[in-house]
This record gives structure tokens, C-alpha cells and sequence, in this order.
């Protein structure tokens, strides 16, 4: 406990103390709301377990105040929740439960979406709107609409409106939704701020409508009810779709870090009662969404800025997880609370387990973005976690004991054969996991090689000592053959052996300049100072971003017309921005044809021929699945399952989940 003192010191927000100075960050409400816009069970369910881990304030995903002026539609109004008096009943039965295990609740309440209103909505026929007439960020043909004056006096009421339905219900204070390149900040900032009337202007008059909105919520709800406002210092752009990273040489478009000190004054003088500060907006969405390639606590600057010039407390963000970090920044007064995002959707426990002493046993986010932001926003599925499945249906989706211990053998110890080999001895089976190699981790341990990676290292960390405490067996250097089985005579047979590389035929193939990205990454071999990748997937991508942070001169070879697809927006958009600050020579719609002794030879679609030279060729072309066992046995064993890469090779998240839902049920 004495090791981290300073996080469970309470803090005051307006008139409500918090127990400690752990906030949960607003997240996406997708899956966790019903159609009329209340909070489902599921969706209290997913705030309880926050709660129950002793976050000392939850504050919600973003609430609508109205559905005219920022219109989503009545089939996707269930994707935002709204506050209204047909909803208050939900937010009441959440604020009794947050209060029940001693957390405070805020409420995110939300402007709209304006020129980034999702695609889909516009596909459906919705004209998005904004602060000024400017293109629409995913549809950048289609143009906004300029919301007019008497609507955004509309909105301000609504705010009022809102706020008084949530004061009764007992919610203890609101958050407003300013920041990310929504309606809120494109009203304050000018590159999308190009008005003539009140909310137009300077700094000062763009800073109307929140201000606005700040008094209505306190004529509303009382003067004293507490109002958090979350607004980027920077955005960190160049322009319209262009994100800058950290230690680029640009000039900035959006809003400035002095323009964002001054707008913190002027908010604080507006009588807001603490600030969280963050960065970026969607055209540098790897700000407001830090990506495994941001470190870790990459926003922490920004906090530690506005609370040199305010007197108010100052909440601050940005992959901030390693309790050890988040207790430096308050030790050193940088900022006056961590506020936790996807730290809490891998581990609703985090801060009860730091608590007492467990800090081994928080499961670590790992950066990937998959079961959360890629989830909900681009597969428009719930809310959820690639390391934790029960995120977003704690309930229904939980762990029961067994009621007949079973034999389990487990063939493969990646990240699916851990996660079985976790649930079933949890739920009392007798489990024993063989892995061929002499480490546990499959495509972990070289996945987290890469220094931008470690967070795979420290989640493979966490299963290993969790699978230590639950004294699993492990047979290391054994590989599981169909006499194993047989003479083993398990009642299950779980088969989780993975997936190895692809070698694509052609001439040259067989040449020592040729390796795999496992090879590489593992150290069994070396590559020369000119490379060339073949494959623009995630592996080969980072490969060369690996290479190239080493000096390499590395060129990625890809026969699609793109590359690093199926990830999340934000990753990609990182990765793609480092790879060009990097000098990486990405080149697309090409296919190699031969491995020559001085490089490799290309074609295109045009059958235009192209010699890359190079000393080494990094085979990144895929995975193929290790199946043979499961083949073998699928006739003979009558419980078997096969999960993960033997399936079919994808993402850790698709292994944590299968590893998961199958031992669950067992």
C-alpha cells in the first residue's frame, strides 16, 4: 500500500470527494444500451464490475441531450445513449449501483458527432452537420451543414434540460464532451469554426456554446453540481485527414498548445469544476486513441501543462496502466487524477488489485485496439476486450465452476492453449499443457520483440504467472503425438498448436538471404543493412518499422493495392506514419517473382519488371495452421476442439476468445 499512497488519496471534483484518484475513461456505450437510448443490465453490469474493482469515479461513454439538431437516426438511436425523462429510470438503477460499492458517477454528456458522424449514418441518408459548412470526415465529398444560431440555443437548452433528469437520479456530476474533433470542439476550434454570429469568432466567442451549455447544466441541476470539461491541448494535424507525431516538424492546424493553455483559463474562469486534458482528434486519431506505438503516458505532458496555469483539478489520460507510472504523475503533481481506459476494460480490477499488493496480476492492455475502438466503431459490435472476452457482458458470460472435473490434455502453449489451460483449472478441471518448445508463448515471444510490442510481453508475463498460481501442469519440450494421446486417455483434448510461416514457391526461395519474420525477430537469424519485406500485413509492417528503427534501409513489397488493413483506424494510421518518418519504401500492387543473388525481382499488374536489390528477404506472407493433430485425433477422441491458430491463423484476440469460450463450456 505504501507504494502507491498517493493514488488512493481522496480528491475533491466541485462539492463530490472521490475515494482514490482512479477515474474510468468514457468509453463507447455501444452494446450496452437499449433501443429508447437507456442503459441496459448488461450495460449497469459492465459499470458495476468497474465499480466492484473500486474505480473511484465511472464516467460514462458520451449521452446525446437531444436527437434533431445532431441527428443519428430512430434505427441507430440504441448507439447513443440519450438522457431524457423516458431513460432516467436506467441512469437512476446505475447511480444506485456505482454509490452501493462507493464510486461517484459522471455522466459524459455529448453535443454530437457533426462532421464525424460515422459513414454508415450518411450511407443511410443522414446529412451530418457542424459548426460551419465543411467537408464530413469519413465522407470528405459529402459537405456539412452549418447548424444555425436559434438550433445551437436549442442544444444549449437541452443541456439544462438533461442535467436536471440526471441531478435527480442521483448522478453526481456531468462531463461535457469536448474534445476528439466533435461537435463541441469544432465549435471551439477554427479551422472548422468559420461563423459570424455569437458561437464564431475568437477564441473567446468559439468557447460560447460549451460556456453556454456549463450555465444551462448548472441552472439545471444547481450551481453546485459539478461539471468536468475534457478538451484537447493540441491536435496535433496538419491539416484535414494529415495526424503529426510527437517530434514532427509541422505546423499545427487545429489548435496550438498555446491556444489550449489560454482556452484552460477561460474555461476555469467559466466556473467548470476540473479539467481532463488530452490530445488529437479524428484526423490524428492516434492521439485521442494511443495505439501500442504511443508510449505509455503519452499524454501526460498535456495534464501536467493546464495544471501549472489552473487552480482547478486537472484529470489526465493516454495509455496510463502501469500503476507505477500513474503513481509518479500524481507523486509529482503533474496531474490530480489518472483517468483509465482500456487498462480497466482488460482488468476491471485494477485499482482493487493494486490495493492489495496484486500488481502481478493485472491483466495488461496490449495496445491493439481490436475488441474495443475497432470493435465498436468499424464492425459496430458491443464493447469489449481482445485480452478479456467478459468485457461488456460480465454477467452472462462469467466463469462457473465445474460439476465434473474432467481430464484435460492441452496440445500448444500460444496464447488460445494458455487461456484454455487458465479457465479450466479456474473451473476445477485437471489440466495439463504440453508445448513442443522450451517456452510457453507461441507467436507472443517474438510478437513482443519489437520495443513498440511490449505490452505482448508483459500480457505473456501475466499468463505465466497466472498459470504458475494456479499450479497448471506444463510438459515443456513435448510434442503432443497421436501415441501421447492415446496412452494419456484424456477425457478432452484440446488442440492449440498454432500456426507456422507460409513459404511461398518460387526460384530463389532457397537462398540463405532468405528468412522468415519469426526467424528474425527470434534471433536465429540476422539480416543485412538492405532489406526487403515480403508481405504488407501487420507482421511484415512492423517487421520493417522494426528494421528501420535499426538503421536498416528497408523496403515493404505488397501485392495488394494496401498495406496494414484489418487493423483498427488509429494503429493503422500510426503505423503507416511511422513507417514514412522511418523511411520506409512501402510498395504496393506488386508481386515478386524471383529471389536473385542481388535482390529480388517484381512484377506489376502491368507486367512492368522491377529488380529490388537487397542482401536479405524477410518472408512476412503469412501463417498457415498446425493441424495435423487435430486431424489425426478428430476420428479417435470424442471431445475435441481445436482453437486458435490450428483453426485458422489470425489475432490475439481471436485465440483469447476461442481459448476462453470453449473452456467455459467444458
Amino acid at each position: 500500500m505504501k507504494k502507491f499512497e498517493k493514488i488512493f488519496e481522496a480528491v475533491k471534483i466541485g462539492r463530490e470527494t472521490i475515494r482514490n484518484r482512479i477515474a474510468l475513461a468514457p468509453m463507447g456505450n455501444l452494446g450496452l444500451i437499449n433501443p429508447d437510448g437507456s442503459f441496459s443490465q448488461r450495460g449497469i453490469d459492465y459499470f458495476t464490475e468497474r465499480a466492484i474493482g473500486e474505480v473511484g469515479l465511472i464516467i460514462t461513454g458520451v449521452v446525446k441531450v437531444e436527437n434533431e439538431v445532431d441527428f443519428l437516426g430512430t434505427d441507430s438511436i440504441n448507439l447513443i445513449p440519450i438522457a431524457n425523462s423516458t431513460t432516467s429510470s436506467s441512469f437512476s438503477k446505475l447511480a444506485d449501483s456505482m454509490h452501493r460499492y462507493g464510486s461517484k458517477l459522471f455522466v459524459q454528456l455529448t453535443a454530437g458527432f457533426g462532421r464525424v458522424l460515422p459513414g454508415l449514418g450518411i450511407d443511410l441518408g443522414i446529412k451530418p452537420v457542424s459548426a460551419s459548412e465543411i467537408p464530413a470526415f469519413w465522407r470528405p465529398d459529402v459537405m456539412t451543414r452549418a447548424i444555425s444560431t436559434s438550433e445551437v440555443e436549442g442544444m444549449v437548452e437541452a443541456f439544462g434540460r438533461a442535467a436536471k433528469i440526471l441531478a435527480t437520479t442521483g448522478v453526481d456530476g456531468i462531463e461535457l464532451h469536448g474534445h476528439e474533433g466533435y461537435l463541441f470542439d469544432q465549435f471551439t476550434t477554427a479551422i472548422w469554426n468559420k461563423r459570424d454570429d455569437k458561437y464564431g469568432g475568437d477564441l473567446e466567442d468559439r468557447l460560447t456554446f460549451p460556456i453556454e451549455a456549463l450555465n444551462s447544466i448548472k441552472d439545471g441541476a444547481g450551481k453546485d453540481f459539478p461539471v468536468i470539461y475534457r478538451f484537447g491541448l493540441k491536435h496535433y494535424i496538419k491539416g484535414l485527414h494529415a495526424g503529426a507525431l510527437k517530434d514532427e516538424d509541422f505546423k499545427e492546424a487545429g489548435r496550438d498548445i498555446e491556444e489550449g493553455i489560454e482556452m484552460a483559463k477561460l474555461l476555469e474562469k467559466a466556473g467548470f469544476d476540473a479539467l481532463e486534458v488530452d490530445a488529437g482528434c479524428y484526423d490524428s486519431w492516434y492521439w485521442a486513441h494511443p495505439p501500442t506505438y504511443q508510449p505509455h503516458g503519452c499524454m501526460a505532458d498535456m495534464a501536467e501543462r493546464v495544471k501549472k496555469v489552473v487552480d482547478l483539478p486537472v484529470l489526465t489520460v493516454g495509455r496510463l496502466g502501469i500503476p507505477e507510472l500513474a503513481e509518479t504523475i500524481l507523486e509529482e503533481e503533474r496531474a490530480d487524477m489518472v483517468v483509465l481506459g482500456r487498462a480497466l476494460l482488460s482488468d476491471p480490477h485494477w485499482v482493487k488489485k493494486v490495493r492489495e499488493g496484486r500488481v502481478e496480476d493485472i491483466r495488461p492492455c496490449i495496445g491493439c485496439h481490436d475488441g474495443c475502438l475497432y470493435r465498436i466503431y468499424e464492425d459496430f459490435r458491443p464493447l469489449s476486450c481482445a485480452v478479456a472476452p467478459t468485457t461488456g457482458r460480465e454477467k452472462i458470460y462469467g466463469i462457473e465452476p465445474t460439476k465434473e472435473s474432467k481430464k484435460v490434455l492441452i496440445a500448444g502453449g500460444g496464447p488460445a492453449g494458455m487461456e484454455a489451460a487458465r479457465v479450466l483449472s479456474i473451473r476445477g478441471h485437471d489440466v495439463t499443457l504440453y508445448e513442443k518448445s522450451d517456452a510457453l508463448g507461441g507467436h507472443l515471444i517474438e510478437a513482443g520483440i519489437p520495443e513498440f510490442k511490449a505490452d505482448i510481453k508483459r500480457l505473456l508475463k501475466w499468463y505465466k504467472i497466472q498459470l504458475d498460481k494456479l499450479k497448471v501442469k506444463i510438459k515443456l519440450k513435448t510434442e503432443v503425438t497421436s501415441q501421447l494421446i492415446r496412452d494419456k486417455k484424456p477425457d478432452v483434448l484440446i488442440v492449440a498448436a498454432g500456426s507456422t510461416p507460409i513459404i511461398p514457391k518460387m526460384p530463389g526461395i532457397e537462398k540463405q538471404k532468405v528468412i522468415t519474420a519469426i526467424d528474425l525477430l527470434l534471433g536465429k537469424k540476422k539480416s543485412g543493412e538492405r532489406v526487403v519485406v515480403l508481405g504488407g500485413g501487420l507482421v511484415g509492417c512492423e517487421t520493417a518499422l522494426w528494421l528501420a528503427e535499426q538503421g536498416k534501409e528497408t523496403t515493404v513489397v505488397e501485392m495488394l493495392p494496401e498495406v496494414a488493413t484489418g487493423i483498427c483506424h488509429a494503429n493503422r494510421v500510426m503505423l503507416l506514419d511511422l513507417l514514412a518518418k522511418n523511411e520506409v519504401d512501402v510498395i504496393t500492387k506488386m508481386t515478386i517473382q524471383e529471389i536473385t543473388d542481388g535482390g529480388v525481382l517484381s512484377i506489376d499488374k502491368d507486367l512492368n519488371k522491377t529488380v529490388i536489390e537487397c542482401d536479405t528477404v524477410v518472408l512476412a506472407v503469412g501463417l498457415k495452421p498446425s493441424n495435423e493433430i487435430y486431424n489425426s485425433m478428430d476420428k479417435e477422441i470424442s471431445h475435441i476442439y481445436a482453437i486458435g491458430d490450428c483453426k485458422e491463423a489470425r489475432k490475439i484476440m481471436d485465440a483469447i476468445w476461442e481459448g476462453y469460450d470453449v473452456s467455459r463450456t467444458i
